[in-house]
């Protein structure tokens, strides 16, 4: 018998959202049933960005200046959309990524992610900071999951929770290096939000002799890759030069991502470090990529411009507000669907024949026709 996602945690402050639905029909249509029902302050924290939140609005914005060239008379009945992840199968290239405070935006929090994400075919990267345990998360999936690892503790205390995720059959292990010091959010500073104070964090036991982060260098990480059985994917990567660093310490995979516009403001949005680094890599590592990435052109676009898979961050909140494990399930079909009927207008009928050729620029476009999703709905 499944395990019950009903929340086991401690009462909050701010209720968060208990619903559980999937009666949505488009993708916009649960976002808005998201910030419905949501406090402001748990909205905010989560559409929101870092300072004046301009790498928000980036994500958006340039991805918003790339066009997509429709192909016409081409056989496009059968539509594949499958790939993998490290050698693990996806029946889509886009995955749940990373959030630690999932409880804070609904009552199952991590564990209906989970459940949605392993029941429609693809992984979950389940957050190191989130409110269950690691040894909880994978009674909810039916396949296997990513450990999403912030070093918190000290180096034996890293090994003992690669260990943990060895024993419970995680697929790889990503380690976050973009949170040397975390950003200053306006929007939660303006309503005292403070989200690590507000859920039990389980997995963050045992870390009073903790490293500081702000020391950590490439040779901490080194050791790490070192010593995990698991492949291991470094995540906030932005430049190339730390890619190729990541690359040389044995990383298998790099994962490009602006932390979703939440910590570095005034940084390359999430495609355009995608665009610059990609063709420089070989297909020795693996790429993905996050923020900013909401709807099926959006997967479309990355995959044309050299990532493997997309990380899902916003859009995963949205759909987890809305409706739970159901509108987690419902989001990854519209997505799917989505990604489905832009390949075939597009004239590809399997992502390795998505490229730079299905793509346009699209210069110079108004700010008040850019997507209803700049900056959260």
């Amino acid at each position: 018998m499944k395990p019950s996602i009903e929340s086991p945690y401690r009462s909050l402050p701010l209720a968060a959202s208990n619903a559980n639905r999937g009666d949505f029909n488009t993708l916009s249509e649960l976002c808005l049933a998201a910030q419905a029902n949501l406090p402001k302050p748990v909205w905010d924290y989560l559409a929101g960005g870092a300072g004046t939140e301009t790498t928000l609005r980036r994500n958006r914005a340039t991805l918003d200046t790339i066009g997509l060239k429709g192909r016409v008379l081409r056989d496009v009945r059968h539509i594949d959309t499958q790939t993998t992840l490290l050698g693990l199968p996806l029946a889509f290239p886009f995955f749940p990524s990373p959030i630690g405070s999932l409880g804070l935006i609904h009552t199952a929090g991590a564990a209906a992610v989970a459940q949605a994400a392993t029941g429609m075919g693809t992984t979950h990267f389940f957050g190191l900071n989130s409110e269950i345990a690691i040894e909880e998360v994978v009674l909810h999936a039916t396949r296997p999951l990513v450990l999403q690892l912030y070093l918190r503790g000290d180096y034996p205390w890293a090994r003992s929770v690669i260990d943990r995720a060895v024993a419970q059959g995680f697929h790889a292990l990503c380690i976050t290096v973009d949170v040397p010091v975390i950003a200053r959010r306006d929007r939660d500073l303006i309503n005292g939000f403070i989200p690590l104070n507000l859920l039990a964090r389980p997995n963050l036991q045992d870390t009073q002799s903790g490293l500081d982060r702000t020391g950590l260098d490439w040779q901490v990480i080194e050791r790490i890759v070192a010593y995990s059985p698991l492949p291991v994917i470094i995540k906030g990567i932005q430049t190339l030069e730390d890619a190729l660093l990541a690359q040389s310490i044995g990383a298998k995979a790099i994962y490009l991502s602006n932390h979703g516009g939440r910590q570095l403001d005034y940084a390359a949005a999430g495609i355009e470090i995608l665009s610059e680094i990609a063709p420089e890599l070989d297909e020795t590592i693996e790429i993905y990529v996050d923020s900013g990435f909401l709807n099926g052109s959006d997967i479309v676009k990355a995959i044309a411009l050299g990532a493997r898979a997309v990380g899902l961050g916003k859009m995963q909140g949205y759909a987890l507000a809305a409706g739970g494990a159901a509108g987690l399930r419902q989001m990854l079909a519209l997505l799917h669907e989505e990604l489905k009927t832009t390949m075939a207008l597009v004239g590809a009928t399997q992502l390795d024949q998505l490229g730079p050729q299905v793509l346009r620029p699209l210069p110079g476009i108004p700010g008040d026709i850019t997507t209803q999703f700049a900056a959260g709905v």
